[in-house]
């Protein structure tokens, strides 16, 4: 049998021979879930022994890697803000660079008072809004997506959140149906190019939702889509995004 050491060399070797930057963490990442230890601790087990079971599944984690499948997919989980969601593939990853939106709407709040309510357009995973409301405890919030599996995994990481109260999501096309006013409307659309997006990186070409990534021909179809549904709402609603 081999040895957790052992382990993380060989498929950090294999990782790296495989164009993949993050080897030695993904290394690690996949020994600390086959392991139940958090990934810095696997440091401290280098002589551990891995059973067969183990073994087998720590090897079935390397080869989907190797696939280029991003390491959320593997375990079911991602880190945004201060909150950790469950991804799926049904579902565009939480971005750090998203995390801007958030910044934004906080830092906006002395200027646009206390928001009641949150509409966010294209939620996914519900990471914008979600963020947002565990954030600003007096807020309600209403996230709409167009594809159900991706509202099942809003609704799941809401209620694991334990703002599943506070937060309703729908199923729908932008802002298509939607009453009401709403003190901010966020949102994070596609914007990427369709001709452009085979040449992104496999673990998004490949793995991500199309849904999720494309947005026309020059990648504003979804801003100009956009655009009326926000106009709809009553003036004095605030967008970021």
């Amino acid at each position: 049998m081999l040895t957790a050491a052992q382990i993380l060399h060989r498929a950090a070797g294999q990782l790296a021979a495989a164009g993949i930057e993050t080897a030695r963490l993904d290394a690690r990442l996949m020994l600390g879930e086959v392991l139940g230890l958090a990934p810095q601790a696997v440091f401290t087990r280098p002589q551990l022994e891995l059973g067969p079971a183990e073994q087998a599944r720590f090897d079935a984690l390397l080869a989907r890697r190797l696939a280029r499948e991003p390491m959320s997919h593997l375990l079911g989980r991602r880190g945004f803000w201060t909150l950790e969601l469950k991804v799926t593939a049904d579902t565009l990853d939480p971005r750090p660079d998203t995390e801007t939106v958030i910044e934004a709407v906080l830092d906006g709040l002395p200027e646009w008072g206390r928001p009641r309510r949150i509409l966010d357009l294209g939620t996914g995973t519900g990471c914008i809004l979600l963020a947002l409301l565990s954030e600003l405890g007096f807020a309600t919030g209403l996230g709409v997506d167009k594809s159900p599996a991706a509202l099942e995994v809003a609704r799941h990481n809401a209620h694991s959140l334990g703002l599943a109260e506070r937060v309703a999501f729908r199923l729908g096309d932008w802002g298509d149906g939607l009453d009401g006013r709403f003190d901010i409307i966020v949102s994070n659309p596609p914007y990427i190019r369709d001709g452009d997006i085979d040449g992104l990186a496999p673990e998004v070409a490949a793995f991500e939702p199309r849904l999720a990534l494309a947005g026309g021909s020059d990648g504003l179809d979804c801003y100009r889509r956009l655009a009326p549904d926000i106009a709809r709402h009553p003036a004095g609603s605030e967008q970021a995004g």
